[in-house]
């Protein structure tokens, strides 16, 4: 029962971990729709944070899937991450 414990209290923490990640790009998003992102950020400095956090996201999503996840990952997720990061470095 220790390891039922134990592997139960790990999922919540990554959970929060992938909670963490969707907040950051949630603020991201908000950033580049409202504009404020020019207050705060030059646009190469901004566009490489977008894409990491991205890249992060799509990371968690796998270690911690959430319980509303369908079975199977999305196409975006199964992909290599290197090539997540050139895809998104590249837009």
């Amino acid at each position: 029962m220790t390891e039922w414990h134990a592997a139960r209290r790990l999922a919540r923490t990554a959970q929060k971990w992938r909670d963490l990640v969707n907040r950051r790009c949630a603020h991201f998003i908000e950033l580049h729709k409202s504009g404020r992102w020019k207050h705060y950020y030059e646009e190469a400095q901004f566009l490489l944070l977008m894409s990491e956090a991205v890249v992060l996201a799509e990371l968690w999503s796998r270690i911690a899937p959430g319980p509303d996840d369908d079975d199977e990952a999305p196409a975006a997720a199964q992909t290599d991450p290197a090539e997540n990061q050139r895809r998104h470095t590249a837009a």
